[in-house]
């Protein structure tokens, strides 16, 4: 993998001098229908070259702060050595005093950026958006599974909350905390559901952002696109709320799966994490 996110200057994407490191991580080991998630990373990277790099909504420039990209992570001889890796580089970043944006692959990338999370931010909440509740001890022989993502959260933090999920196994009931998950059916019917899932937070979030959380009539391009999803306007609605009212101490964008012949959920993804970064800067600047 050659391509940067975003098309700046050396001195812009240099890592020395960068307040934001992406690290890709096109790890496709345990998704269950449609393969292609380890592409992902390269295609987000390849539609931020085509972005407006100035935010209309907060009038910011926010690769001006530098955002650096970095190796991708190659580890997949298993599920739990690639989570091991991605921890080592997750914390590596945060040490290195930068905010860490992981794009993956599919969900289980976020297994090791949960854990250097929380080795350092003792607190922590844990915010999914997704359409999928993850919860599952273990599948298919492992816990380390995309679908085991947000059990393994679980065990870093009691301060997890879930929002936009719409589809759920039996067997993961039991690690589902009712007052902590937001269904996307009622969401519909909930005008306070941003500032509820707002007041469930602590100080300082991680967010992880599974592109079916996206309804599939804007993010078609997904491992298991689940109908009944939210908008991207519903989507940044929360994110700028959890920004103004929190710390977010990193964030990974995962699930990207894309079609070669439809570039729009590749665009999405990107415009995604830039706009993100440009809420989280706007009020520093």
């Amino acid at each position: 993998m050659t391509r940067a996110f975003g098309d700046f200057t050396p001195e812009q994407m240099s890592y020395a001098s960068a307040a934001i490191a992406v690290l890709p991580v096109p790890y496709d080991g345990t998704s269950t229908w449609i393969k292609g998630a380890d592409r992902g990373p390269e295609a987000l990277l390849e539609a931020s070259y085509n972005l407006e790099f100035y935010d209309i909504e907060t009038k910011t420039e926010v690769y001006r702060r530098g955002i650096a990209t970095l190796e991708p992570v190659t580890e997949s001889s298993s599920p739990e050595a690639m989570a091991d890796e991605v921890e080592r580089r997750v914390g590596q970043i945060l040490d290195d005093g930068k905010f860490p944006v992981v794009i993956g692959g599919e969900h289980s990338v976020s297994i090791g950026a949960f854990r250097a999370m929380a080795r350092r931010h003792p607190g922590l909440s844990i915010l999914q958006l997704d359409a999928h509740s993850d919860m599952r001890d273990e599948y298919e022989g492992s816990p380390c599974n995309h679908a085991c993502v947000m059990a393994r959260a679980k065990e870093l933090t009691q301060s997890i909350t879930q929002v936009g999920i719409r589809s759920s196994a039996r067997e993961e009931q039991h690690n589902i905390v009712p007052e902590r998950i937001f269904y996307a059916h009622r969401i519909a019917e909930d005008a306070a559901w941003q500032q509820r899932v707002s007041e469930q937070l602590t100080e300082e979030v991680y967010i992880t952002i599974d592109l079916d959380v996206f309804d599939p009539a804007f993010v078609p391009s997904t491992g298991t696109p689940e109908p009944g999803g939210l908008s991207y306007r519903e989507v940044m609605g929360l994110l700028r709320r959890i920004v103004r009212e929190h710390r977010v101490v990193g964030l990974d964008v995962v699930e990207l799966c894309p079609n070669p012949a439809a570039k729009a959920s590749d665009f999405l993804a990107a415009k995604l994490v830039y706009q993100f970064l440009s809420e989280l800067y706007a009020d520093r600047e």
